[in-house]
């Protein structure tokens, strides 16, 4: 794949486009129909009125992207955070897209944010923002139509929010209504770590290809909030050796493998990991070009690029973030024969278990936590046997395997369906 990085970078959904491109072109696709599939399905801006707890009347900017309903309802997340541009949201709801049809679930893609600091905010006024946030866009919600999730900056608490604003206005309770919630109110065991327990399972999949053994597998895991410090718990009772961990601030690493239970109470002590007396502080950074046999890329997009590609030194890469190798960066790892298990199969445990959580809230049926960790092993080990698969048959590398699996899941859906007009 021949993609040139300039000086500002590719923007997400720019990278996005860059990728689908190349597997559209493999799949030998109908120009219309690639320019149908790259594009949204609907975008929407909306400026959301908030009277703040010092009584100031605040305008805040909100954005919903929903890029396909060929397969189904789309599925996506919201999030808060004071960089979120429609260019982001637009980019991440196309993923959401070719992550439901890489798993083979019945969801198309979408994606929301709000322009805020989540940080600076009480509680009644996130509350504030969300209820009104949701009426602006109601008409586009629903279990049929679309259904949010946490991301960034946006929590349990933000989905119940938007669970009882839908329901107060079509008068009548709808939990299928969003996913994420709490359990007492609609929400599916094992919800909180699916996406961390999803990056397990592909990772146990990569070692099985390479005839490799958790027990001597290294682990560097780069992002250490909800999705590291999770996965760092899964990997450790599986029995893996986690030797470097490192968050926003920084991190810490120990060629002798970290206490990893240790490790996690001295976080929720509020310690930084730089201080944990076991190990060598590193920088947040540094730490990707560690040595290592996987890294575990759990933080923020864009962090391994073509400036530092070359000098990381895991041979197995499992993108736990969204988008957190850049496309240029792709053709190095692959011709240094790194095997990369892509963001849109790694991480998408979350909305797997997104899909169960719709399924028991449709039938009022709850399972237990053993039958969502079971069902979600068997979705992800078949997409994954999938995908390389194809990735064999075509002679490229994983993510664009993963791409022309999706791509021509949702193509054949769209030909079988034709176009209204």
């Amino acid at each position: 794949m021949s993609v040139t990085e300039t000086g500002r970078g590719l923007s997400f959904y720019e990278s996005m486009a860059a990728r689908f491109d190349v597997a559209a072109k493999k799949l030998k696709l109908d120009e219309g129909f690639c320019r149908y599939l790259r594009a949204p399905s609907r975008e929407l801006i909306v400026h959301i009125p908030v009277v703040m707890d010092s009584g100031r009347l605040e305008v805040f900017d909100g954005f919903r992207v929903q890029h396909s309903l060929v397969r189904g309802p789309s599925m996506g997340g919201l999030r808060y955070a004071p960089g979120v541009t429609l260019d982001e949201v637009r980019g991440l709801a196309a993923e959401m897209t070719w992550k439901c049809a890489a798993v083979n679930i019945p969801f198309g893609g979408s994606m929301g944010g709000v322009l805020c600091d989540p940080q600076k905010l009480s509680q009644g006024e996130l509350e504030r923002i969300t209820r009104r946030y949701t009426a602006e866009i109601l008409d586009c919600l629903g279990p049929e139509l679309d259904v949010p999730a946490p991301d960034v900056g946006t929590n349990e608490q933000t989905m119940a929010w938007i669970m009882d604003t839908y329901s107060m206005h079509v008068r009548h309770t709808v939990t299928a209504s969003v996913t994420g919630k709490p359990v007492e109110i609609g929400g599916s065991e094992g919800s909180r770590e699916a996406t961390a327990r999803g990056c397990v399972i592909v990772c146990d999949q990569a070692l099985k290809r390479l005839e490799r053994q958790r027990q001597a597998t290294r682990v560097i895991i780069h992002g250490f909030g909800n999705l590291g410090s999770q996965a760092a718990r899964l990997m450790h009772e599986a029995g893996y050796k986690i030797v470097g961990v490192a968050d926003v601030e920084g991190g810490i690493c120990s060629a002798r493998g970290l206490d990893i239970l240790a490790l996690l109470e001295h976080v929720r002590e509020g310690k930084g990991l730089s201080l944990f007396p076991e190990g060598q502080a590193i920088g947040n950074m540094e730490i990707l070009e560690q040595d290592c046999d996987v890294l575990l890329a759990a933080a923020t997009g864009s962090v391994i690029t073509s400036g530092n590609a070359s000098r990381i030194k895991a041979s197995i890469l499992v993108e736990g973030a969204e988008a957190p190798t850049t496309a240029s960066a792709d053709e190095i790892l692959f011709e240094r024969g790194v095997f990369v298990v892509p963001d849109i199969l790694a991480n998408a445990g979350g909305v797997v278990v997104s899909y169960f959580e719709w399924v028991q809230d449709r039938h009022g049926y709850f399972w237990s936590e053993t039958d969502v960790n079971q069902r979600l092993q068997h979705i992800q080990v078949s997409a994954f046997s999938e995908v390389l698969e194809y990735a064999q048959k075509h002679n490229v590398n994983n993510r664009i395997a993963a791409y022309m699996l999706a791509i021509e899941r949702v193509a054949f859906c769209l030909k079988l369906q034709g176009i209204y007009a």
